[in-house]
């Protein structure tokens, strides 16, 4: 018995590899044939055509996407490809410095190096302060925008999109039957033989029409998809806002405390450049919601006014464009849509004028100022 059911398995699984040779013959015969021009080859229906290249497409743009993104949140190639081996070996990438933080480091230590007493040390260790602020900052974001943006971008490269391709494969397959099958039909002679092809047809057709259901429904799914990258586009874009809006705060707060250094320092630096050039911090107004570059500086116009007005040390009034918060007891705070009276002072700063509100008195920065008629 025990031989009998050996030489049975065998038999059985000769047969059953003799039977997937030939069809595997057959989907060959009929490939070549389609491809020669010497066989009909059944065409999916329009709705599929169309849902598989929308597949195509979502997948070939989702690369780029993903590529690009990376060369946004890491320039540097040779740092990408070590990450990309610590992820596949599974192990934990090294903590490193990124390039705010070594320069804020390298700004600390020649600060401390020219002494925090000193007016330029203290500045340098200030500014590499906000530059490792910024490092961090750079480095929540690339941390959220890895979890919430390219995670779920490769997860569906990974996933979703394999399982399309292994049922489009199949259903390729099972086209390559059909078409067999009809092929035979045809050739058919013998009322046996086109029975037994009119069977394989039917089965055949119904296989098909099984797979292409299967392939059409996972298809169809990458409207889903869409719907979930659009989410994670705007946690992308949410991130991004949050850390260009925490470095534009970090700036804003460097230069209060810059401008807030003795003016005789300043007035050094000024007269050490060449060619007696001054040099002088630009303000950013703080507000709600960032100034435009146009606000940022005076027109041509509201420079001449403002070159008039020191040349003849009159008086007018100005309306302030920004909120300010004064840095120094010497200057004055101001309220947007507020209007006050602007005078200039000899040996002040040109981009400082002398501000009043009632009996309030304080330098105030003519970028935040617009002078009226």
């Amino acid at each position: 018995l025990v031989v009998y059911s050996h030489h049975y398995a065998m038999d059985f699984n000769v047969k059953r590899l003799a039977a997937d040779a030939g069809t595997f013959l057959s989907r060959a015969v009929q490939f070549t044939e389609e491809k020669l021009g010497q066989a009909e080859k059944t065409e999916l229906d329009a709705h599929l055509e169309n849902l598989l290249v929308r597949a195509e497409n979502t997948k070939a743009w989702t690369e780029k996407i993903m590529k690009q993104t990376e060369v946004l949140l890491q320039p540097n190639p040779n740092v990408r490809l070590e990450e990309f081996l610590y992820e596949k070996l599974e192990k934990k990438v090294p903590t490193r410095m990124n390039n705010h933080e070594l320069l804020g480091q390298t700004l600390i230590d020649s600060g401390n190096d020219f002494g925090p007493g000193a007016a330029y040390g203290n500045a340098l260790i200030k500014c590499g302060e906000t530059q490792k602020q910024i490092g961090g900052a750079e480095r929540e974001f690339i941390q959220s925008s890895a979890l919430n943006f390219l995670t779920p971008f490769r997860n569906f490269l990974e996933g979703d999109f394999k399982t399309i391709l292994k049922e489009r494969k199949l259903l390729q397959v099972k086209r390559l039957d059909l078409d067999a099958a009809k092929t035979r039909l045809k050739k058919a002679r013998m009322p046996d033989a086109r029975a037994a092809a009119e069977q394989e047809l039917r089965m055949t057709q119904s296989e098909f029409d099984r797979q292409a259901e299967i392939t059409r429904l996972l298809l169809e799914g990458v409207s889903s998809t869409h719907a979930h990258h659009l989410r994670c586009l705007n946690d992308f874009v949410e991130a991004q806002t949050t850390y260009y809006a925490q470095c534009y705060q970090y700036m804003v707060d460097l230069q209060k405390q810059l401008g807030s250094f003795p003016s005789s320092f300043c007035n050094n630096n000024q007269s050490s450049m060449p060619g007696g050039a001054g040099v002088s911090v630009p303000t950013i107004p703080v507000s709600a919601s960032l100034p435009s570059v146009s606000a940022g500086r005076p027109s041509a116009a509201a420079s001449g006014g403002f070159n008039e007005l020191r040349s003849s040390n009159g008086i007018r009034k100005a309306r302030v464009l920004y909120d300010y918060d004064a840095a120094s007891s010497s200057e004055l705070s101001l309220l947007a849509d507020e209007v006050i009276t602007v005078s200039s002072v000899p040996g002040m700063d040109s981009d400082w004028l002398m501000g009043e509100r009632g009996n309030q008195k304080g330098k105030v920065p003519i970028t935040y100022l617009e002078l009226l008629n």
